[in-house]
């Protein structure tokens, strides 16, 4: 998806950056594209975008500073030394684990609500040539 979406894009780049229509031909792309752009459910989709963006990079922080709390508390364990050492790595293990879990599930959410916003995106560009 991510190739096809690119060539489109690159496509559409050569175009207009190329055409030979000249600059009435660039103007009324880019109106289109403004207007396409401004409209409320392109913008919703975008504010969505950046509230998942944000809340991801708050998350990732969150599970690597509880990863590092837990390898702390099993080092300050009582036990030998080589016992301290153990459970400090096994906590460290299962905290990356968590690490990993959380950044593949966010990734998910993220390609999730981007499919999503250029599915609506094509419907509305769809609406908006019509006019």
């Amino acid at each position: 998806m991510k190739g096809k979406i690119g060539i489109v894009v690159g496509l559409a780049a050569g175009y207009v950056l190329g055409s030979r229509a000249g600059r009435e031909r660039y103007e009324q792309i880019k109106s289109g594209y403004l207007k396409l752009w401004n409209t409320p459910p392109v913008q919703k989709q975008v504010a969505k975008a950046k509230e998942l963006g944000a809340s991801a990079a708050l998350a990732l922080p969150s599970a690597l500073w509880d990863g590092a709390v837990k390898v702390s508390r099993a080092a300050r364990r009582n036990g030998s030394p080589g016992q301290k050492l153990d459970s400090a790595i096994k906590a460290g293990r299962a905290s990356a684990d968590d690490v990993a879990r959380g950044a593949e599930k966010t990734a998910a959410e993220v390609k999730k609500a981007a499919d999503k916003a250029v599915a609506e995106a094509k419907t509305e560009a769809k609406k908006v040539a019509s006019d």
